[in-house]
């Protein structure tokens, strides 16, 4: 029986070489990650205004908003949910922003979808970009859209400071949500 010289020297070692090639892999800087999301923001946005034009409204209405053109949910007990956006003020991307999830409960399928979070109040705009690690809670107004409904600003606006706009949905998963998703800001 040979003994095995693999020390924990050797195992950290390899370890932090692989860490470090894998991490060149993907260097951003001077990539196009950027424009490729902001162009996905854009798309988003001007599906979203020309099939719901009432949010056209609520974008006018709001200090910012953080456009997430897609967001992948896979779930087989446990699940999660990743995805990379854009927070615009006055049309202008100002961040970048990836949005991760994880769920445990009864669920069993895969989702994409889009939403849009509008920084109804100055301060909610102020407190996402402070926080290190945004996390998604219970107070923020949801505004579904199916076929026959209509999205009136007046009346969101009046009761959050936050409002997400879930939509595209396409996947085997009934619902979506962003309750508990944290955002944070990323270099593309």
């Amino acid at each position: 029986m040979q003994k095995s010289k693999f020390s924990r020297r050797g195992f950290l070692a390899v370890v932090g070489g692989a860490s470090m090639a894998l991490a060149a892999c993907d260097n951003s800087i001077g990539s196009n990650g950027g424009g490729r999301i902001d162009a996905r923001a854009d798309s988003t946005l001007s599906y979203l205004y020309n099939r719901y034009p009432d949010t056209r409204e609520l974008a006018a209405k709001s200090s910012g908003q953080l456009v997430m053109p897609l967001v992948t949910e896979a779930g087989f007990g446990l699940g999660g949910a990743y995805g990379r956006g854009a927070l615009r003020i006055n049309d202008v991307t100002v961040d970048y922003y990836s949005l991760t999830q994880a769920s445990a409960g009864l669920q069993i399928g895969a989702q994409q979808y889009a939403h849009v979070l509008f920084f109804m109040t100055d301060e909610a705009l102020q407190s996402f970009r402070a926080d290190a690690g945004w996390v998604a809670s219970a107070d923020i107004k949801y505004a579904f859209q199916n076929e026959g409904d209509r999205l009136t600003a007046d009346t969101i606006t009046s009761s959050s400071p936050v409002v997400a706009v879930v939509f595209g949905q396409t996947g085997l998963i009934a619902g979506a949500t962003i309750e508990g998703a944290k955002y944070t800001r990323i270099i593309p």
